[in-house]
């Protein structure tokens, strides 16, 4: 018999970033959720570093609030320091990141959680999903409870079968000090779903008391600090705490080696693959074997605490040798430590075997979200799970799917990416990764998403109401600089001291602001533009959107009519189910990978590897273009 009386509208099996946002926005949407998790004290844990966002993950960020999520005002209410990274490139490349304070991160969650509406919560391991007729209809949890749900979202995270490793020693758990979750891969596998194993790492965290920190260089926070929520609901930071930086040495890396033949990575007890882009420090003086120093990032866990966490020596060597090499680091001469670092591997699911809208094709009502379909990084999975819980619900509702395109959003990047591609190694975002990085900026999220989120009921009339004054306010300034006209000698001074070519006959401020050499500080010193920004009640945010406006706008065009071209592709849709394997035309490769993955469409289908022009032209022909 049940205890739980109701049947959910959405079950959220795991309470990490992809577990609270999934659990967030369906609350929010107005389902009836109840969030399963095997401790309530962990809700969103920074089971690693103590920051959110940086280069592509700060874009995501962004997004994730755009679309009324919470990691962005969780990020900023607890935030310890603010950068924002890439300010020498292009606005393209701008990322921001926040330093956290890791126990306040937790405790901010689990509040704003506690504070939803049409959210329960239980405290419990999910052993077993209950599934009728290729139907998801419940769970069961380590006590023999029943729970019925309409949907389920797996966010397990490394929970699953998770095996810890520190030198010879092994142990399960999903992190330190908590228990692996057993039962869930083992009906995933007996229903068809194919699955692997991933690993990732973490480094040791020291007593910042032990630390010499003037034998290391410090990295302080923006003078200027901005914030990551576009909301009223958070303020940016007076104060700061810097990190520090110092490096490893040849006797480091020696001592290191020492080691190797102890080192789960290199004896073969750990077979499954690691994140190509954040490896642990015997990995890096392996392969980068000419290397003599590595930099190590000195990063505080908070306000009030001594618990210093060292960004760059993520290992698994033994205990011993984590202490000796420590050592000899430049200011960690006297260090101690609260935990050594250690490997974990854990289940996971290629993604192809997912949706777009991250439901499972061979289970209906089903989703993954986080880890479990093979990413890594705290930003990568809340992404994921905000577009499982609106999908759980847009579901249950007969409503459209929500579906972020490449061109609209890195999470619609990174989603594309793994139902495509599916990853054989830990999924990092990068800007790299998306073709249209000048539309999607960290200062636009706002104006992309949130009418989007607004229209399917998620994002609030005050987030609306906000974006609607933010483009409005932007495009008065951009008219008002196409219309208003400039005298020589009003500018040519301006001019002259950035060494610019000067004017000789009066010219539109849009033209000459439009100059490389030239900031909106100086455009501020034109007749008449300070006053208007007052008179307009104007704040950096608009001034921001309207200089990458004018400076970017033929980048910004030609990159939209790129999109528009090859989003034409995506209107030519594929019945689901066809049967790729009567077009003899079509590559031998090219019919087991279509057939794998059954791309919605011939511009999915163009991006699947192994695919080839010429297949796609078979495509195109065979859908009636």
């Amino acid at each position: 018999m049940s205890l739980f009386q109701d049947i959910y509208d959405v079950v959220v099996v795991g309470g990490g970033h992809a577990g609270s946002e999934a659990a967030a926005a369906s609350a929010n949407l107005g389902a009836k959720t109840l969030l399963i998790t095997m401790s309530l004290q962990n809700i969103a844990q920074m089971s690693c570093n103590p920051a959110m966002g940086g280069i592509a993950k700060g874009q995501i960020i962004r997004e994730i609030d755009a679309l009324g999520g919470y990691s962005g005002i969780v990020t900023d209410k607890t935030a310890i320091q603010f950068k924002m990274l890439n300010k020498s490139k292009g606005p393209a490349m701008w990322s921001p990141r926040a330093q956290s304070d890791r126990m306040r991160f937790a405790d901010e969650w689990r509040l704003m959680l506690e504070q939803t509406e049409n959210l329960d919560f239980f405290q419990d391991m999910v052993n077993e999903l209950i599934v009728e007729d290729d139907t998801i209809v419940g769970v069961k949890t380590s006590f023999g409870i029943t729970i019925k749900s309409k949907t389920v979202i797996l966010t397990a995270g490394t929970f699953l079968n998770g095996l810890m490793h520190i030198g010879n020693k092994k142990f399960g758990g999903g992190r330190a000090g908590e228990r692996a979750s057993t039962g869930i891969t083992e009906d995933l596998v007996k229903l068809g779903f194919e699955s692997g194993r991933m690993k990732t790492g973490t480094p040791p965290r020291v007593d910042g008391r032990s630390l010499d920190y003037s034998k290391m260089i410090e990295q302080p926070g923006d003078e200027k600090p901005e914030k990551f929520s576009y909301s009223n609901v958070t303020k940016h930071l007076t104060t700061q705490r810097s990190c520090h930086m110092t490096y490893t040495s040849k006797e480091v890396h020696d001592l290191l080696r020492e080691g190797f033949e102890r080192s789960p990575m290199f004896n073969g007890r750990i077979q499954s693959i690691g994140p190509r882009y954040c490896p642990s420090i015997e990995d890096k003086i392996d392969r980068f074997a000419t290397k003599e120093k590595h930099q190590l990032f000195i990063e505080p866990e908070g306000w009030n605490t001594v618990e210093v966490y060292v960004n760059g020596f993520s290992t698994s060597l033994p205990e011993d040798i984590q202490a000796k090499a420590l050592r000899k680091v430049a200011g960690f001469e006297n260090v101690k430590f609260f935990r050594f670092g250690y490997a974990i591997e854990y289940d996971f699911f290629p993604p192809t075997q997912l949706k777009h809208t991250l439901e499972t094709k061979r289970v209906e009502n089903l989703y993954f979200a986080g880890q479990i379909n093979g990413t890594t990084g705290y930003e990568e999975a809340a992404a994921q799970g905000i577009m499982a819980g609106i999908n759980a619900v847009m579901k249950i509702r007969e409503k459209e799917p929500f579906i972020l395109k490449r061109d609209e959003a890195y999470i619609g990047v990174l989603i594309d990416d793994l139902i495509t591609k599916g990853t054989e190694e830990p999924y990092r975002m990068f800007t790299s990764r998306a073709e249209y990085r000048t539309l999607l900026r960290q200062d636009n999220a706002d104006l992309r998403l949130t009418p989007k989120s607004f229209e399917i009921g998620l994002a609030s009339q005050e987030r609306m109401d906000r974006v609607f004054e933010k483009q409005e306010k932007t495009d008065t300034f951009i008219k008002f600089l196409l219309e208003t006209s400039v005298k020589p000698e009003a500018v040519n001074h301006i001019l002259k001291n950035k060494n610019s070519a000067e004017i000789s006959q009066s010219m539109k401020m849009f033209k000459i602001a439009a100059r490389p050499q030239l900031d909106f500080d100086d455009v501020r010193q034109f007749p008449g533009v300070n006053d208007f920004i007052i008179d307009n009640n104007m704040d950096n945010e608009i001034i921001e959107q309207a200089e990458i406006h004018v400076k970017y706008s033929g980048y910004i065009a030609k990159e939209r009519n790129n999109a528009d071209k090859l989003n034409r592709l995506e209107n030519v849709a594929i019945p689901s189910h066809f049967d790729y394997h009567r077009i003899k035309s079509l590559s031998y490769e090219a019919r087991e990978k279509l057939s794998t993955i059954q791309p919605t469409s011939i511009s999915q289908a163009s991006r699947i590897s192994g695919v080839s022009p010429s297949d796609v032209s078979v495509l195109l022909v065979y859908m009636g273009r």
